[in-house]
């Protein structure tokens, strides 16, 4: 990894883009230490010291540790996310924006907006949600205008946040979005691990726990390098074609299915899901609801983590549909001449690689959820909580093999380039 990022130092364009990513993600830190206006920090920081898990803790994780210190990116970019979700899931019931999603660049183009626009309502309700509920009492002066400003203080955070995610894709290295999250965690690791060792010197925290944690998370973190690097190759023969007096074609190549096609999406999709219902309860803080809601959506609860382990599951292969239709691409290999051995061209083709991806993906959507949960049964086991657990550590090194993965296939793309030329 050191060597690949030396090397691509070395280039300037891709040194530009690594700065540029670095400068937005220096900006979304600045930003994270901007409180909402009108809030008492001080009884902030007391009230949720020690909320880090179950509800505080999925908001928390999705804003980059910006929920419970309530700045304005304290929404994250969770709306942006479900945004995504609804509409991806609209293209299956509506045939119109199916076809819009058909139509090249101009329909991703005009469906990217719908997300942007359907993102600010979300936002606006997510926001209003959370002022009323959650942090009403942290208000300075509570009332109508310092509720107002909140709330679009969090939506205008919200849609800069998106705005600068879009052009770390567009300009930077990696996926914007994940970069915010990835960015949060790691800003949170050293006061995690200062907390552990306090908690270890003070009594509080047995170290046979500290050090079971220690290993699972290496495991963890090996399994998914393992998993996320796994991929089956599927073997395609071109036939040979005869053009004028040249020959072409002859050559065997190969597909390769990746087992985690979908990489982290799936995880933060989940965690989107299970945020909604909290939402809503938000709305009603003295509810039943609302009780009902921080009672069974805690990290060490069997509830939570069946949905967790479900909903995983779940985005995992319809992610992988999405990324990956195995009837365009027999269509393709069928007009440019391929063929699978002992496998017909067209239908029976897109059968083939649909039941092949649908088996590694078995694999990797439970590996995903295991490893998911996994932390949350250790912590409720050893009755240890730790900040750093299973969700964390995917998001981490799922966005870190990725973006050095883009890293290289931009080396190499650079490479041939200067080669042509």
């Amino acid at each position: 990894m050191l060597s690949t990022l030396r090397n691509a130092w070395k280039i300037p364009d891709l040194r530009n883009r690594i700065l540029f990513t670095l400068m937005m993600i220096a900006i979304f830190r600045l930003g994270s230490a901007v409180p909402v206006p009108g809030i008492d920090s001080g009884a902030l920081a007391a009230a949720f010291s020690n909320s880090e898990d179950g509800l505080l803790g999925l908001f928390n994780l999705m804003s980059g540790g910006n929920f419970i210190t309530f700045t304005i990116f304290a929404l994250g970019i969770s709306p942006y996310i479900t945004a995504s979700i609804v509409l991806n899931l609209l293209q299956i019931a509506f045939p119109a924006l199916e076809a819009l999603a058909k139509e090249g660049e101009v329909g991703r183009k005009k469906i990217a907006q719908y997300t942007r626009y359907l993102t600010v309502v979300l936002a606006l309700i997510q926001g209003f949600g959370f002022s009323v509920g959650y942090f009403q009492r942290f208000f300075i002066n509570p009332g109508a205008w310092s509720t107002f400003i909140a709330v679009l203080t969090l939506t205008a955070g919200t849609a800069f946040l998106m705005y600068l995610g879009e052009k770390i894709t567009d300009k930077g290295i990696g996926n914007g979005i994940s970069m915010f999250i990835f960015a949060g965690i790691i800003s949170g690791l050293p006061s995690g691990l200062l907390t552990m060792i306090r908690n270890i010197q003070l009594g509080q925290l047995n170290i046979i726990n500290a050090l079971i944690f220690a290993i699972v998370a290496v495991l963890i973190i090996m399994g998914i390098i393992f998993i996320q690097q796994g991929s089956r190759k599927i073997p395609v023969q071109y036939a040979k074609r005869v053009v004028g007096r040249k020959m072409y074609g002859g050559q065997t190549t190969h597909i390769p299915l990746k087992v985690n096609q979908a990489g982290v999406i799936p995880v933060i999709f989940a965690i989107s899901i299970l945020m909604f219902p909290a939402t809503i309860a938000a709305f009603f803080p003295t509810s039943g609801f609302n009780r009902f809601i921080g009672d069974y959506l805690s990290q060490t609860g069997l509830i939570y983590n069946i949905l967790y382990a479900l909903l995983i599951i779940f985005f995992t292969f319809f992610y992988t549909n999405i990324t990956f239709n195995p009837i365009e691409v027999a269509d393709r290999l069928k007009t440019n001449g391929g063929f699978i051995p002992g496998i017909r061209p067209g239908r029976p083709t897109a059968e083939h690689l649909s039941r092949s991806l649908n088996k590694i993906s078995i694999v990797g959507a439970l590996f995903l959820a295991f490893i998911a949960i996994l932390p949350n049964f250790l912590g409720a086991i050893t009755n240890t909580q730790f900040s750093f657990g299973g969700t964390s550590l995917l998001i981490v090194v799922s966005v870190a093999l990725e973006t050095m993965k883009q890293v290289e296939a931009q080396m190499l793309m650079r490479h041939y380039e200067g080669f042509l030329n």
